[in-house]
């Protein structure tokens, strides 16, 4: 197969990602900044019931400003896959750290097995990727 078309493949479930919890996340510092609750995204609490959540309402928008930046990182890696750039791909692998950290703080169940998925579409388009020259 195509090396190409794993790129774009992996490109695409990071931007899925990137913008999937990064949107949420704007709504949430929004919300909580003007003193009202969590949002519901899909009937679901967009960033509520997890580990971080002991910590209360002051730690909560620093936390939440930490994880959109990780998804505006994770939007340019997904710029650099589509593009081919093997930058991309390491930037989304590394990126799984922090993300899974956020992931866990927050109790967000489908990204991990996202991040399966562009794991090995990236990892799979390796040989076929441009040197990074950006």
């Amino acid at each position: 197969m195509n090396p190409r078309l794993y790129y774009h493949a992996a490109a695409i479930l990071v931007w899925i990602s990137a913008v999937g919890l990064g949107i949420p996340c704007v709504m949430a510092i929004r919300n909580l900044r003007g003193g009202l609750g969590i949002p519901l995204v899909l009937g679901f609490p967009a960033y509520g019931g997890g580990a971080f959540e002991r910590h209360g309402r002051q730690t909560t928008i620093p936390m939440l400003a930490g994880f959109l930046l990780v998804a505006l990182i994770e939007a340019g890696a997904a710029w650099l896959l589509w593009h081919g750039y093997k930058l991309g791909a390491i930037a989304s692998i590394v990126l799984l750290v922090p993300g899974a950290v956020y992931w866990w703080g927050f109790d967000l169940p489908y990204p991990p097995t996202a991040a399966v998925a562009r794991t090995d579409r990236a990892g799979l388009a390796g040989s076929g990727m441009k040197p990074d020259s950006i």
